[in-house]
């Protein structure tokens, strides 16, 4: 069993499967608010490890889905810049047990790193569950 800080888009579907896939495999998990995180490049740069640049967006934000932002046309910089002004732009969920750091929701991986009750093999991944629809809505503060 492990801690999992995991950071979420509140009220995202995806992100709640995730969760609660990592509890039933007997992980305990500390959800935080991705979005209100008070971010600095250096604290968010440690999740997205080696991967290349484009691959640290989330694809269904909708500055990416307009094209009014190109992850393959960013610098590591450039990159970190846009995600502190504007969260929803980064992969999620991220990740974090112990000092390391992940973004998205690999299963493959995550079950190598703390298991999966199956393994890895349920289907739950990352990505919306409603692609083809509007943005879910923003949470209410309250």
């Amino acid at each position: 069993m492990a801690d999992v800080v995991f950071y979420e888009k509140p009220g995202c579907g995806g992100n709640a499967r995730q969760k609660k896939r990592l509890e039933e495999s007997g992980h305990r998990v500390e959800a935080r608010d991705l979005l209100s995180a008070p971010w600095t490049a250096e604290d968010l740069r440690p999740f997205f490890g080696a991967r290349p640049v484009a691959d640290w967006f989330n694809r269904a934000a909708p500055a990416v889905k307009t094209g009014a932002v190109t992850p393959e046309a960013m610098d590591e910089g450039a990159a970190l810049a846009a995600m502190i002004a504007n969260p929803l732009l980064i992969r999620r969920p991220l990740l974090q047990v112990g000092a390391r750091r992940e973004c998205g929701f690999d299963a493959a991986l995550i079950a190598d790193w703390i298991g999966l009750a199956d393994g890895g093999a349920d289907g739950v991944t990352e990505g919306c569950v409603r692609p083809h629809m509007p943005p879910c809505p923003a949470p209410a503060k309250g």
